[in-house]
């Protein structure tokens, strides 16, 4: 908190986007004076591009333009060959091209005016949306204005390139957003009314969207490859990054559509799954509005982590030169507290949405444990959030932190992919530390999610409630897999249709500004927001449905169906489960109480 606090105050983001005057004046808003800087603190809301006095005599040093830089109102969209037209400009336009100190009835008089005002004569100049300059429209001079910004893009690293292309599209990552929320509640939507029509018509556009996604990441590559006019390091960037996202795309078509084709046969079972949490879910009908303050929440996180990275990105000191100009020097460190700051995206958001797997879960288990079906208890979100807040905030906090610490392993694999791409054994090694790092987080949040349930329903701290999750597992483990492992893979499937039509967005929208900007860094921060947003749509379904058989589990282990221990199950889910152990073991109808032969632990429901 204090690393983000001082970012806030340290750092101006807006100097990276809105460019800023050589006296350390942001153009387009109100400033700060500046110790030493006479000319700094001044009222710059109506000048908001950046003009330079020697536009066609650029030099750069240490990704520093050696011209004197001006904020003003407006470009000159003419050539202007003296004084004389600098002054009418200034009195036409309201925008005055000389130092601020310099008053426009002295540009004519005053004998320092060829030192304050623009080398003549001034070409036509354009201004450019990107970065908000003035770029003169002149052949010779637009060549070497483009060479220097070439280089000096060039010069500045990874992290402030890649901050560059956030800050430059931040309206289209924030619209793609939008969008990954419209598509998520479509398929909520869909899930919550499902049909056998409505299933098929999913899969369909899942495939459509996975072969296209794959498509067009390839041609891009292949485009992008042979540019000719490929010359900025940020493009070069867009080529390898579009290379592996195309392999990891079309990877991940490959494996689905196999998964696809395996699991066709389960999908009337699927069917009959989801009318049965559906009815769960129409029994508690605030269930389904819990995502929406989720969305809020994790929404207001990412602004703020967004502002805090930006801040952290541009952080820096300004000082006053002895010619009363100012510059920003970078503090030293900062790349090491955007790391720490990229944990604490990863913990923060799986925090919140294990706080809302665990209103899921705290909901479902309250109306399961209550004998009359027709009847449900009053507000039993609202309860379960209160269970949450006043006794359970540390078991959330427990769960994200494990999901966290095999996130990383993750990222540092990634960053190590670069160095061993051209090795081969080393990066055969690689693939397989990255599948077996996967494959055991997504165990670990299997297991936390049932660990959630297992707390909402005894009331215990998550290592107790981790152990009893162990026991009942290992028990139940095939049963359990094998009631909702399709379920869960066409929730999957939701979550990578949001994911592909968001990111096919995303794709149409960037590529049409390639220029000056790592674009496809943008793009994997909206594809991670689209899958959060989906996820914490579809995680409702999810929960309900694993809170709900192991709710089923327990209540046959604690239960023997007596007058004394009546089951706590109805009828229809007995009979789905049932006939779901029928289906996959292949043998004959099984009893309809598969799950009492266990000696368990009783696990007694909250009052």
């Amino acid at each position: 908190m204090f690393i983000s606090g001082y970012a806030v105050v340290a750092g101006a983001a807006e100097r990276l986007v809105l460019g800023y005057d050589s006296f350390g004046n942001i153009c387009g808003r109100k400033n700060t004076p500046v110790e030493g800087a006479n000319l700094s603190g001044l009222d710059m809301t109506n000048k908001k591009y950046v003009f330079f006095l020697n536009s066609c005599s650029l030099e750069i040093q240490s990704i520093k333009v050696s011209s004197l830089s001006l904020c003003v109102s407006s470009c000159p969209q003419y050539q202007l060959n003296s004084l004389e037209d600098l002054q009418s400009f200034a009195r036409n336009n309201d925008s005055f091209l000389c130092v601020y100190n310099l008053n426009v009835s002295s540009y004519t008089l005053n004998p320092k005016a060829a030192q304050l005002c623009p080398t003549l004569p001034v070409p036509p100049s354009k201004s450019f949306p990107l970065f908000n300059r003035c770029v003169p429209q002149n052949p010779e001079c637009y060549s070497k204005y483009a060479s220097l910004l070439i280089r000096m893009v060039n010069e500045m690293d990874v992290f402030h390139r890649i901050l560059s292309g956030i800050l430059a599209r931040r309206d289209t990552v924030i619209g793609l957003s939008v969008l990954a929320l419209a598509f998520s509640l479509i398929v909520v939507s869909a899930f919550r009314f499902i049909q056998t029509l409505l299933i098929h018509t999913l899969i369909a556009l899942v495939v459509f969207g996975l072969l296209f996604v794959s498509g067009v990441l390839w041609w891009l590559h292949y485009d992008y490859r042979n540019d000719p006019s490929t010359e900025l390091e940020t493009e070069k960037e867009n080529v390898k990054f579009l290379l592996g996202y195309a392999i990891f795309s079309t990877i991940i078509t490959v494996v689905l559509l196999c998964l696809i084709f395996v699991l066709r046969k389960r999908l009337p079972f699927s069917v009959q799954l989801f009318r049965i949490v559906g009815k769960i879910i129409g029994r508690i009908p605030f269930l389904l509005f819990q995502p929406l303050w989720t969305f809020l929440i994790l929404i207001v996180f990412w602004v703020f982590w967004v502002a805090v990275l930006l801040s952290l990105g541009t952080a820096g000191t300004a000082q006053s030169t002895s010619e009363g100009q100012v510059e920003y020097r970078a503090l030293s460190g900062i790349c090491y507290m955007a790391w720490y700051h990229f944990v604490g995206l990863i913990w923060t958001s799986e925090f919140i949405l294990a706080c809302q797997q665990m209103v899921i879960a705290g909901a479902v288990v309250t109306c399961y444990f209550n004998r009359n079906k027709n009847n449900p208890p009053p507000h039993p979100v609202l309860s379960s959030i209160s269970v949450l807040f006043c006794y359970h905030l540390g078991t959330a906090v427990k769960g994200s932190f494990l999901i966290t610490m095999l996130r990383i392993p993750r990222i540092v694999l990634l960053c190590l992919y670069n160095i061993l791409n051209k090795k081969k054994n080393a990066k055969h090694l690689f693939n397989c530390c990255f599948c077996w790092v996967c494959f055991q987080e997504s165990c670990l949040r299997y297991f936390n999610q049932h660990a959630y349930t297992t707390t909402a329903i005894n009331g215990t701290n998550f290592c107790t409630s981790a152990k009893d999750t162990v026991s009942i597992l290992a028990r139940n483990s095939a049963k359990l897999a094998s009631i909702s492992c399709f379920g869960d893979f066409l929730l999957f499937l939701g979550k990578v249709f949001v994911v592909c039509f968001t990111v096919f967005g995303g794709l149409m929208a960037f590529n049409y500004h390639r220029e000056l900007q790592a674009w496809v860094v943008p793009l994997l921060l909206v594809g991670f927001f689209a899958y959060l947003m989906s996820h914490s749509f579809l995680s409702v379904f999810e929960v309900t449905a694993d809170a709900l058989f192991l709710c089923f589990a327990i209540d046959m282990e604690t239960n023997d169906g007596t007058p004394e221990k009546p089951y706590f199950v109805d009828q229809e889910l007995l009979t789905f489960v049932s006939q779901s152990n029928k289906l996959t073991e292949g043998r004959n109808h099984r009893s309809t109480r598969p799950f009492q032969d266990n000696d368990g632990t009783e696990l007694q429901p909250m009052t």
